[in-house]
């Protein structure tokens, strides 16, 4: 069983930053691929990023490239989100996930713990 707490969201303004963080629970954490998943009001939930059990590759949804980055730290158990460049369509609660595949693709349906969620909220 894992457990994923997200923090960092809050109000920012466009053009802003924040970074988001997700501790999880348990010893096997490095153990997961994780991603980061998202979901505006009255919309389905939708791919952020993902990275492999040891960091060594990513993937990005296309809206998020060059402005998303997804990293993690195996020693805190903590996995991270970037983001830069933010804008009023970023608004969103934010989730993130874990996956017993370490190397876990763009389908929400691969991920098989989710935290809470963190809301983001971009003023325009």
């Amino acid at each position: 069983q894992v457990q994923l707490v997200e923090s960092g969201g809050g109000l920012v303004q466009a053009g802003g930053s924040l970074r988001l963080s997700c501790v999880a629970s348990g010893r096997t954490f490095s153990s997961y691929g994780m991603g980061w998943f998202r979901q505006a009001p009255g919309k389905e939930r939708d791919f952020v990023a993902t990275i492999t059990w040891s960091g060594g590759a990513t993937r990005y949804a296309d809206s998020m490239k060059g402005r998303f980055t997804i990293s993690r730290d195996n020693a805190k158990n903590t996995v991270y989100l970037q983001m830069n460049s933010l804008n009023p369509d970023d608004t969103a609660v934010y989730y993130c996930a874990a996956s017993r595949n370490r190397w876990p693709r763009g389908s929400d349906n691969e991920y098989d713990y989710w935290g809470q969620g963190t809301q983001v909220t971009v003023s325009s």
